[in-house]
């Protein structure tokens, strides 16, 4: 029974390492993707699109891409063609890693494990060589108007190297071709002026059909004209027989000599005017076939001229264009740089004005704000000094008033006194006004400058006299309390209205 049951284990442990061993080496490769198992065999397994078991520590699976690959494919320097034209050609490849066994074992000893971008870097140096090989052997015309062919011949140039690498080529298509000296430029400006060329010349040939058409459909018409009048003519003329004939039958009798003249007048009429239509007709035939000619010659000439004239205006317009769009740009370029020199000069300049303005108003201000402190100090010294002022002489005023106040008529007494060296210079300033003076004798042994001057002390004297009349107060006693015998006598008697004063 324990026999059985470990035999049952061992069975069961044997199974599960089995199936972990084929758990472990379970792969399925997808379908753009070759997986290639190598280790046990000689020749290494390929699974392409299904699955298949390695065996773990003995086999491994190394990937290869076989999904479509696209190389550029440039010549880096110019190329010389059969002809010795220096040419540059870009073109794209596309490949991929062959189907067949062989081709993939091929390719998984040059590919494998890399992506399809280290795959198309390698193979991009071969194909470069071999497109460089198949330029030099055409001509620069074939590459341009053949492409096919040339991609035909680098594809079957190309394969040749690429089978031994296990590499299919599926297309190669030419994307560019240039040179170096713009030739194929130049070959296409000469085909254009060839179709150019050719459309001219046709239609100067198709506008020299119409004309010529039309001369003879004018020629026709002219002939046809000159048919009617030649019948109206000859209508005319047999009218004109037929009248002289009648004519002729009925002046028979009376002048058979004189019809007989007009008959042969009007046949030799006949004859000239026959003549003249002729010539006209032969006339009006060399002039048509002659204008004929003529605007054959003005067209061919006209249509050359007129083509001539039209490439020239075309390219004269073209290098005017150029021209002035260079013009316009350099103007437009000069008057930007103008612009920003003179904002920068405009902006730095209102920025100085700005600085200086504002230096100006700070010292504006100090001024004024001095000023305006001198002015108030100033005002507070002068109200001070005005009204220490205002107080003594309102104080004076005071004082005075008391000394009025106690000497009364003295006082005024006083202030009269004051005034008369004033009041004498306002007598003697008519004196003074006096330009011219005539003095004559008054027989009385006195002189005119005499009588003059003695006004003087008669004036004064009425003056005292006014004032003590109009004050009350005897001012020539005043007066005379200065002189010697005032102070030595002491006798001085001064009466006024409010003052008297005695002195013995």
């Amino acid at each position: 029974m324990f026999t059985q049951i470990s035999t049952i284990i061992v069975a069961v442990v044997v199974i599960a390492i089995l199936l972990g061993i084929l758990a472990a080496g379970y792969v399925k490769a997808p379908p753009d993707r070759a997986y290639i198992i190598s280790g046990m065999r000689q020749v290494p397994r390929i699974l392409i699109g299904r699955a298949g078991i390695k065996i773990p520590f003995f086999e491994r699976v190394d990937k290869l891409y076989l999904g479509q690959m696209t190389v550029d494919i440039k010549t880096e320097q110019s190329v010389p063609t059969n002809d010795f034209i220096n040419v540059n050609v870009d073109a794209v490849a596309k490949v991929r890693i062959g189907t067949t066994p062989d081709a993939i074992q091929l390719a998984a000893k040059n590919f494998l494990n890399k992506n399809p971008e280290q795959i198309t870097l390698d193979l991009q140096d071969s194909l470069q060589g071999n497109m460089r090989e198949i330029i030099g052997t055409l001509a620069l015309k074939a590459i341009n108007t053949d492409r096919d062919s040339f991609s035909d011949q680098v594809m079957e140039k190309a394969s040749k190297d690429m089978s031994k690498l296990g590499i299919e080529i599926l297309s190669c298509n030419i994307q560019n071709v240039t040179d170096e000296n713009g030739l194929i430029a130049d070959l296409g400006m000469d085909n254009t002026a060839k179709i150019k060329k050719d459309a001219a010349i046709a239609k100067a040939q198709a506008d020299r059909d119409v004309a010529i058409a039309k001369a003879e459909a004018d020629k026709a018409a002219n002939d046809a004209r000159v048919l009617a009048q030649t019948e109206i003519a000859e209508k005319n003329n047999a009218l004109a027989i037929k009248q002289a004939e009648l004519k002729k039958e009925a002046d028979t009798a009376s002048a058979v000599a004189d019809a007989a003249y007009q008959i042969q007048e009007q046949e030799q009429q006949k004859s000239i005017q026959a003549a003249t239509v002729n010539a006209q007709i032969a006339k009006a035939e060399r002039e048509a076939e002659l204008k004929q000619k003529e605007v054959i010659v003005k067209q061919q000439e006209l249509a050359a001229e007129i083509e001539k004239k039209a490439d020239a205006e075309k390219y004269q317009a073209e290098k005017k264009a150029e021209a002035e769009l260079v013009q316009r740009q350099k103007k437009a370029e000069a008057a930007k740089y103008e612009q920003e020199r003179e904002a920068d000069a405009k902006k730095a300049q209102a920025e100085a004005q700005k600085f200086a303005a504002e230096q100006e108003a700070a010292g504006i201000k100090a001024k004024y704000d001095a000023e305006a402190a001198g002015i108030a100090a100033k005002g507070r010294a002068e109200a001070e000094a005005i009204k220490a002022k205002g107080l003594a002489e309102a104080e004076a005023m005071e004082k005075k008033a008391e000394a009025y106040k106690k000497y009364n008529g003295a006082a005024m007494a006083e202030m009269m006194i004051k005034i008369m060296p004033q009041m004498a210079a306002e007598i003697a300033k008519p004196l003074s006004q006096i330009d011219k003076i005539n003095i004559y004798g008054t027989g009385d042994g006195t002189n005119g400058a005499s009588q003059i001057s003695g006004n003087m002390p008669i004036v004064m004297k009425q003056v005292f006299d006014t004032m003590s009349e109009a004050t009350g107060v005897d001012f020539t006693e005043i007066m005379r309390a200065g002189t010697y015998d005032a102070k030595v006598n002491k006798n001085i008697n001064i009466t006024g209205a409010d003052v008297s004063v005695e002195t013995k």
